[in-house]
């Protein structure tokens, strides 16, 4: 008994051991199982914390670089401010060359969060557009710049390709290439590719315009074909035209100082024939001592003009002359102008102080071409009075400039039976009367051809007039 009692016993021992044995493996292996979890999770988690810290990184990043381009954008805002304040002024009020640093404050807190840094580049010659350069940075990331560029003009009067403040008649064989308006009604039966506007609602056709019984008419109408017609526009406001009324005061006194200025000629007036000669562009300038003779014209008024409007005995006063370096030409008398251009140049007939029996127009006896047609070159001609196409123009004429009759029109009288062929007018057109160039079925031209140099709006002739609206955005750009 005893015997069996030691072998349970011994039994029972081993048992006990087995099993404390086989209860530490089990142990041990599920503690090496939670280590290697708990290292997997970690690696997971360390993973999502690198993850997370990198967008943070990316996010602030993001936030700075936005911030920075929120304040090159108050930079450039700011100085677009200045210059509807100063409008010359492209040194930020400091006299001295740039660039402009100026402290960008939180408007919530009231503290100095950036600073922006300002480069102007001012108009180049024959230009209104002005460049700013704006660079923005937040003072907490210095590094994190932004720049933004942004370019700024004044409109020219030449933002129209026919400008007036009379009645308007387009033939069926005409054609306008750019913006018409009229403070009057317009009859158009020709055709367009930009805003047909009248500041009329309706007004009453006289028969100048062809219309029998004088009906009323809306602002604008005609026979245009309905892809023109989409472009008509009324009533829109009126365009005030003592805009156009520029200082010829000043470009008086600006060509007496470095232009060409020519007093009262004592004979019939002065003839300018622009010219290239070697590449350089030059201008021959004449004293017209006698006219040729031609039938007696009519004006849009029917009053009757016997005096000649073509010159044929000359006196040479300058040869190959270069443009002056204002690029004005003032005449206090009238003066035919013609030839190429290769320059830009403004050509003004203008006796002060006016006086409509005596105020000199601008007369055209020949073509006027410019060398090319990409914004370089450009000539301005205002008439104080008239301009006028002469009885002796070729058949098929073109004129290249901006063209100004400030107190009266831009015409070509009625002579009887003087039909020509066509006249292509490239620039703008801007008159105060009428612009009458053909006579139906009588004279001048039947196919009138008007296109619009869009160079001219922000690039006109030298000290050309200016519209009252100030500097307009014409690009912006971001790194």
């Amino acid at each position: 008994m005893k015997h069996k009692t030691c072998n349970m016993k011994q039994k029972l021992t081993t048992y006990n051991l087995q099993l404390t044995t086989n209860e530490s493996s089990q142990r041990g292996s599920m503690l090496v199982f939670i280590i290697v979890g708990i290292f997997f999770v970690s690696l997971i988690i360390l993973g999502i914390l690198t993850t997370a810290t990198g967008e943070l990184r990316v996010l602030r990043s993001t936030v700075q670089k936005e911030l920075a381009l929120q304040i090159a954008e108050a930079g450039a805002n700011y100085y677009q401010w200045h210059l509807s304040h100063f409008p010359t002024d492209y040194q930020d009020g400091t006299g001295a060359a740039g660039p402009y640093v100026h402290d960008y404050t939180d408007s919530d807190t009231g503290q100095v969060v950036g600073r922006f840094e300002l480069s102007i580049t001012q108009p180049s010659v024959g230009s209104t557009i002005v460049t700013i350069t704006s660079t923005g940075y937040s003072l907490e990331n210095t590094n994190n710049k932004r720049t933004i560029t942004a370019r700024y003009g004044i409109p020219s009067l030449a933002k129209y390709a026919f400008l007036t403040n009379d009645l308007v008649w387009i033939g069926a064989a005409s054609s306008v290439s750019g913006q018409l308006h009229s403070n009057n009604g317009i009859r158009f039966d020709g055709t367009g590719n930009a805003p047909i506007t009248s500041a009329k609602p309706t007004y009453t056709c006289p028969a100048s315009q062809g219309c029998s019984g004088n009906p009323t008419k809306n602002g604008v109408w005609g026979s245009a074909p309905a892809s023109t017609q989409a472009f008509w526009d009324f009533p829109v406001p009126t365009v005030d035209f003592s805009t156009m009324t520029s200082d010829l005061a000043t470009m008086k006194s600006d060509a007496q100082g470095s232009g060409v200025y020519l007093p009262p000629s004592s004979a019939q007036g002065y003839s300018l024939v622009f010219e290239i000669n070697g590449g350089v562009p030059q201008v021959d300038i004449y004293k017209v001592t006698s006219l040729r003779a031609h039938a007696t014209g009519y004006d849009g008024a029917n009053v009757a003009h016997t005096e000649d409007l073509d010159y044929i005995g000359r006196t040479l006063l300058l040869s190959n002359q270069n443009y002056p370096s204002n690029g004005i030409f003032y005449i206090e008398d009238k003066v035919w102008v013609e030839g190429t251009v290769g320059g830009r140049a403004l050509v003004v007939a203008s006796k002060l102080p006016y006086n409509a029996a005596t105020a000199p127009s601008i007369l055209i006896p020949n073509n006027i071409l410019y060398t090319v047609k990409d914004g370089t070159v450009s000539l301005g001609l205002i008439g104080q009075k008239d301009v006028l196409m002469t009885y002796f123009v070729p058949n098929t004429l073109e004129v290249d400039a901006a063209l100004i009759a400030q107190n009266g029109s831009i015409q070509r009288y009625d002579f009887s039976g003087n039909l020509k062929t066509s006249i292509t007018l490239y620039g703008s057109v801007m008159t105060f009367g009428r612009r009458i160039l053909y006579w139906v079925g009588s004279s001048g031209f039947p196919t009138i051809n008007t296109i619009y140099d869009a160079n001219l709006l922000y690039g006109p002739p030298p000290s050309f007039p200016l519209t009252a609206d100030g500097y307009q955005q014409i690009s912006w750009s971001s790194d």
